[in-house]
C-alpha cells in the first residue's frame, strides 16, 4: 500500500472516529459503484443521511484540501449517491459533506474542518 492511500485511509478512519462522538452511525466505508467512490455514508443523528468526501493532506500540501472537490468529483458523488440510494431504497434527507483532515500534530492528533453541506 502506498503512503498516499495510508494518509488517506487513516484520515478517514479519524473522520468517522468524530462522526461517531458526535452521534452519527456509520453506514458505509468506501462505498464503491460504477459511478465513483463515496468515502464514508453516515446517518446523522437528525436522520439526515450524510454522503461524506474525505480529503487527506500531506504537510507540504499547498492548496486546501476542499479545492480537490471539483464540480466534476461533484458530479460523480452525486451518481454515486443516486445509485446507493436506488439501491438501498431510503428514503431520507440527504446532503454531501467535505472533511478537511490535516496531518497530525505534535501529540498525534488530527485536524479535521468539517464542512457540512458542502455542495
Amino acid at each position: 500500500m502506498d503512503d498516499r492511500k495510508k494518509r488517506g485511509d487513516r484520515g478517514e478512519n479519524a473522520v468517522a472516529e468524530a462522526l461517531e462522538r458526535s452521534g452519527h452511525r456509520i453506514l458505509e466505508r468506501q462505498y464503491r459503484c460504477r459511478w465513483g467512490e463515496i468515502d464514508l455514508i453516515a446517518l446523522s443523528p437528525e436522520g439526515v443521511l450524510c454522503f461524506v468526501e474525505v480529503k487527506t493532506r500531506s504537510p507540504r500540501a499547498i492548496a486546501a484540501p476542499r479545492e480537490a472537490v471539483t464540480p466534476a468529483k461533484q458530479r460523480r458523488l452525486r451518481d454515486a449517491a443516486s445509485w446507493y440510494l436506488a439501491q438501498t431504497e431510503r428514503d431520507c434527507p440527504c446532503r454531501f459533506d467535505v472533511a478537511e483532515v490535516y496531518p497530525a500534530d505534535a501529540g498525534g492528533r488530527r485536524q479535521i474542518n468539517y464542512i457540512t453541506s458542502a455542495f
